[in-house]
C-alpha cells in the first residue's frame, strides 16, 4: 500500500502549465504568478525574493523553495542559511520610512518530509543573511535591481552568544554585532566566510 498522505515534494514548473477544465484551458500558471506575486515590495512577499537572491548568490536557485523548512537554504557539505529581509519603503502610503527590524526568534524545527516537529526552540542555521532593501525613493524602487540591496552576514553563534532569547533585531543592534556587510557579488564569499567562523 502506498503512503497516500506522505510529503509532496515541490516540482519546478515553467509557468506554461495551463489551468484546465474538461480539455479547455483557462489561463496559465504564469498568469497566476503575475496576478499573485507581482507585489515584491510588500512585507508578506518581500522575504521570498530575498531568499531567491541569496540562493542565486550561493548557486542554490536551481531547485524549489520549501515552505516552513527549519532553514531557508541548505548547501550540501556547506552552511545552512537563514534569510531575513527588511525595507524602508512599503506598498502602502507612508508618513516616513519604516524602522528596520529583523526577526531572529529561536523556533521549533519542522521536517517537511516526515512532518515531525522538533520542539526545541533554537536557531538551526549556521549563518544568517540579513537583506536590507535600502532604496528610499518610491519612484525608482525596484527589488529586482540588486544594487538597491545591502546584505549583512552574521554567524548564528554570534546571535546565540549576544542575543540568545531576543526575538527581533534593529539595524543598529545588528551593526553593533559587527556583521560582514556586502553587495550581491560578494555575498557567496561572505556567507562561506561566516560559516568558517561559526565556532
Amino acid at each position: 500500500m502506498t503512503d497516500t498522505l506522505g510529503a509532496i515534494p515541490p516540482r519546478r514548473r515553467t509557468g506554461e502549465e495551463p489551468l484546465h477544465l474538461d480539455g479547455a484551458t483557462h489561463g496559465s500558471l504564469r498568469g497566476f504568478w503575475e496576478w499573485a506575486y507581482s507585489g515584491l515590495v510588500g512585507n508578506t512577499l518581500r522575504g521570498v525574493p530575498a531568499e531567491y537572491i541569496v540562493a542565486l548568490a550561493l548557486g542554490r536557485a536551481d531547485g524549489t523553495r520549501v515552505d516552513f523548512d527549519s532553514v531557508d537554504i541548505r548547501m550540501p557539505d556547506g552552511p545552512q542559511v537563514e534569510v531575513k529581509s527588511a525595507a524602508y519603503l512599503q506598498e502602502w502610503s507612508q508618513s516616513k520610512p519604516s524602522a528596520i527590524s529583523f526577526s531572529i526568534a529561536p523556533a521549533e524545527g519542522w521536517n517537511a518530509v516526515t512532518g515531525e516537529v522538533d520542539p526545541a526552540r533554537m536557531r538551526r542555521a549556521d549563518v544568517y543573511v540579513f537583506c536590507l532593501l535600502r532604496h528610499q525613493d518610491k519612484g525608482t524602487l525596484d527589488p529586482l535591481d540588486l544594487t538597491q540591496w545591502t546584505f549583512y552576514v552574521l554567524p548564528t553563534r554570534v546571535l546565540d552568544e549576544h542575543r540568545p532569547e531576543q526575538r527581533t533585531l534593529t539595524l543598529s543592534s545588528l551593526l553593533a554585532l559587527d556583521p560582514r556587510r556586502t553587495d550581491f557579488p560578494g555575498l557567496r564569499t561572505a556567507v562561506l566566510h561566516g560559516a568558517e567562523h561559526r565556532g
